[in-house]
């Protein structure tokens, strides 16, 4: 067997996947698929190795960039920045826990270098907000980049029609584009509006960018394919739709929360030569020709190099498939699918339920407690009635299948003893 024989073995056939796995006819759009990898590469750090243009606005980003959820260093920031990345992704609220640090943090790192870089930011306008408030919001902000503007500035978790709509948003973009303070403008969400706030500003054309919660758990033809044992459904099902609605439109599509919940020492023990689940999680996204790329938070240097060692690597793998297929089967259990909104309504006492378990998440999964701390914060009385609840009316109402009231418990009694 020749060399590029051996190579070309553990190519998944795409014509195969495509019939299994139905993903043409459900709106995700074709995939590229690539071989199982080369030998060895030479002993270099990895970089960026693909740009991407964004919609029709003409940056273009690296297809795997930075989230700066956590982020208080600005040699993180240089280091990304050393390793190709070109777009950075930052909100005034970040860290959650200690607002401003990260905006300062990637201010500091990007002096002189701020031309070779799109930045975005993001502020969280509610439906009351005016254009003024607004407006001293983008200052502070760019006053803690060190910049005169943001190439991006989104309308953060974005998760209702009222938010989305209220006309100050509007009046406050205009002039922040006439006066040179942002280039275009966007919307971010992952709750459980999310399609029809989509749709909503696709249709009226209120965006130039959307950042939206996008992995391998949302799309219909994997979940299908892979967890036809587990009795359990994808969520947000109209997501392939509207990302391809973007994509035709010329809107930028960024996604976000790419590795479903992120537990990467889970899978570990299953990687093979050198290949990460995050990698494959990457390349399964970034294989819809209606991503223009993706954010993920970095919180290290060995992290960098494992994320950026993905861009530019072509197409979905059989290894790939196999960590993806590995993780749905160890984590669909405790995993909320955000969005999903199948419990919205079930709990007499209002607990909302899917942004309890989003903290629980960050607490367990992401192994990040101040962030699950602050967050919990955010929610008032959280989970505290499911301490004492006897009704469990939320039980089996999740289509995933997930103990609803036994995580709800566990959250309050976590992070609501911590958050008083």
């Amino acid at each position: 067997m020749s060399d590029d024989d051996d190579r070309n073995e553990g190519r998944l056939d795409r014509r195969e996947f495509l019939r299994k796995s139905a993903v043409a006819t459900l709106g995700v759009g074709s995939l590229s698929f690539a071989g199982a990898g080369a030998t060895a590469a030479e002993p270099a750090p990895p970089a960026i190795g693909s740009r991407r243009k964004l919609g029709k606005t003409g940056l273009e980003i690296s297809d795997i960039s930075f989230g700066s959820g956590t982020t208080k260093d600005p040699d993180l920031v240089r280091y990304a920045f050393d390793r190709g990345i070109r777009y950075f992704d930052t909100a005034e609220s970040y860290p959650l826990a200690d607002g401003g640090k990260a905006e300062i943090a990637i201010g500091q790192a990007l002096l002189g270098k701020r031309n070779e870089v799109v930045l975005a930011t993001k502020v969280i306008a509610a439906a009351s907000d005016r254009r003024g408030k607004l407006m001293h919001k983008l200052e502070a902000s760019l006053g803690r980049l060190q910049t005169d503007h943001v190439d991006i500035y989104f309308n953060h978790a974005v998760n209702d029609v009222e938010r989305l709509l209220n006309p100050e948003w509007f009046e406050f973009v205009e002039l922040a584009k006439k006066q040179g303070k942002i280039r275009f403008s966007g919307m971010s969400g992952h709750g459980g509006h999310l399609i029809e706030c989509l749709d909503i500003a696709l249709d009226r054309g209120l965006v130039d960018v959307i950042l939206a919660a996008h992995n391998f758990g949302q799309d219909p033809a994997f979940y299908e394919r892979f967890t036809k044992s587990f009795d359990i459904v994808a969520n947000q099902v109209d997501l392939p739709r509207v990302l391809e609605k973007a994509h035709q439109k010329g809107v930028g599509v960024v996604v976000m929360k790419t590795l479903m919940g992120a537990r990467l020492n889970d899978m570990r023990p299953y990687e093979k030569d050198g290949a990460t689940f995050a990698q494959a999680a990457f390349r399964w996204v970034l294989s819809n020709p209606n991503v223009d790329g993706l954010i993920v938070t970095m919180k290290s240097r060995k992290m960098i190099d494992e994320y950026v060692a993905a861009s530019g690597t072509g197409g979905v793998r059989r290894s790939d498939l196999r960590l993806l297929e590995r993780y749905i089967a160890a984590n669909a259990a405790t995993h909320c699918s955000h969005g999903c909104r199948s419990c919205e309504d079930r709990c007499p006492a209002g607990v909302p339920i899917s942004e309890v378990l989003r903290t629980r998440m960050y607490a367990t999964d992401y192994a990040d407690p101040e962030l699950a701390r602050a967050e919990y914060r955010q929610l008032g009385a959280g989970a505290s009635a499911c301490s004492n609840c006897s009704e469990q009316r939320c039980l089996g109402a999740c289509p995933a299948g997930i103990d609803i009231p036994r995580l709800t418990r566990f959250t309050a009694e976590t992070l609501g003893s911590e958050s008083t």
